[in-house]
């Protein structure tokens, strides 16, 4: 396998059939996913003119050229920018969640920072951006390379909220039970890069922009020719945002938790005016979406198909809680399995979108995982009445929540091979340790940086009901 690092592992344990076709299917999605071979595929220099698709730029006509990255899968969009450009690059400034040994650079400075949570190395990396911008003029040129963390990774709030003031901010709304598009309006209207204010500094120094982004966000139509510059692209700190100071404000009432957030913030967004909004448009940037987050099951669909299983996607808007949504897949397995709705067995059935946890006592926390993990282990459960029935969930950018891992792959008989283990599945969820759960039944997902980030992909295959099962 090429992106699943721990396959035989996975194999080693439960129904090893139905694990084999959904590991499979996942390896060569995420595979298609990548990057850099997305990037590589229409990106090139000839002499001293980058092409990029069907658009070219002369670099003798720029006086310096830089790079900026920020989020989970910016080791690999950074590597191909950083890689074509070879001299013609003057800087580069990337900020990755996780570097890898594999992970090869020439001329860009690679920082390590803070997701979920910001940290001080991924401030540093901000400051050393703004420092670069506000001494650049009209005759630079800015390539950057923005995927889904980017707003942790790139952490540098404005003036008058500190560091570990955004930290905990960031804390306080992931175990809120909010969306990310409600987690995004806060942040974004806190920052002095994200929302597109890293755009901004560039607008307003006369300079060009080149953008390539991943989008993560539910609801985004899937890509079409990714040569052709993407007019509508939206929201990171290199294009306008759609949140608004509004939402902000709205997600600290609706998730109640205003006397948990710092108060400088609470502060400064119940009593920010319009000067505090963030840009809503920047006509004049050329950008590229690569992927966005419908693709990844439109991607695995047509791998089931070329395998001969026929698929279908449920839904590209996959939101909720984790476990709920693990115990309504393991419902859909017997259903496929014992009446053939809403397709029959065998097939598989493919989601992608963003399931979250809601943790409003971090005193229950016993453990390590994430939203992938808590609906692999959730599905287990409902799953042993399923002969067969295997489900994998994993965050696409290769880590799930606060593990190493990107998630979880179950089956009917994880259950049993967990309490033969002496292992409760039910307090596992209970007590947020479902990383150690999926562990000890060999049965955590291990990737690495994948060099994609569209939030939550899920497989479920059902296999035909055999006879006297």
């Amino acid at each position: 396998m090429k992106k699943i690092r721990n396959g035989d592992e996975i194999l080693s344990a439960g129904d090893r059939s139905s694990r084999q076709i959904v590991l499979e299917i996942a390896d060569r999605t995420l595979d298609r996913l990548d990057s850099y071979r997305r990037m590589r595929g229409i990106m090139r220099m000839e002499g001293s003119v980058l092409h990029i698709g069907t658009r070219s730029w002369d670099l003798s006509n720029k006086r310096n050229v830089y790079l900026f990255g920020a989020g989970k899968a910016c080791n690999h969009m950074a590597m191909a920018v950083d890689h074509v450009l070879g001299e013609r690059l003057t800087k580069g400034i990337a900020i990755v969640k996780v570097l890898e040994e594999t992970d090869r650079f020439n001329r860009t400075e690679v920082f390590i920072g803070g997701h979920p949570l910001p940290n001080e190395e991924g401030h540093r990396a901000s400051k050393k951006i703004i420092e670069i911008v506000d001494q650049s003029g009209p005759d630079d040129l800015f390539i950057c390379v923005i995927s889904g963390g980017s707003s942790a990774l790139m952490s540098c709030p404005i003036d008058g909220i500190s560091l570990q003031d955004e930290i905990d901010t960031t804390d306080v709304l992931l175990k809120s039970g909010a969306g990310i598009y409600e987690i995004n309006a806060v942040r974004r209207h806190i920052s002095a890069l994200n929302g597109g204010m890293l755009a901004k500094r560039i607008q307003d120094i006369g300079a060009e922009l080149i953008g390539f982004g991943i989008s993560d966000a539910v609801g985004n139509p899937a890509t079409g020719d990714i040569s052709v510059p993407y007019a509508a692209y939206k929201s990171t700190p290199i294009g306008p945002d759609a949140t608004t100071l509004d939402d902000a404000r709205a997600t600290i009432i609706n998730r109640n938790v205003a006397d948990r957030l710092p108060k400088t913030v609470v502060d400064y967004l119940m009593n920010a005016g319009p000067e505090g909004e963030t840009p809503k448009a920047f006509p004049d940037n050329t950008y590229f979406l690569l992927n966005t987050l419908p693709d990844s099951c439109i991607y695995a669909k047509e791998i089931c198909e070329e395998m001969g299983i026929p698929a279908m996607i449920v839904s590209s808007f996959l939101e909720g809680e984790a476990r709920d949504a693990g115990t309504f897949f393991a419902s859909m397995a017997r259903e496929i399995q014992t009446y053939g709705n809403p397709v029959k067995a065998p097939c598989v059935l493919l989601s992608s979108g963003e399931v979250t946890t809601l943790i409003e006592d971090n005193s229950v926390i016993r453990g390590h995982g994430g939203p992938g993990q808590e609906m692999a282990v959730s599905f287990a459960i409902t799953a042993a009445k399923t002969s067969g029935a295997c489900l994998l969930s994993v965050d696409t950018e290769g880590t799930d929540g606060t593990t190493r891992v990107a998630g979880g792959i179950t089956d009917s008989s994880t259950a049993r091979a967990a309490a033969d283990k002496g292992i409760n599945l039910y307090q596992a969820l209970r007590d947020h340790s479902c990383y150690e759960a999926l562990e000890a039944v060999s049965s955590a997902i291990f990737t690495g940086n994948t060099g994609t980030n569209l939030c939550d992909l899920t497989i479920m295959y059902v296999p035909e009901l055999q006879r006297g099962a």
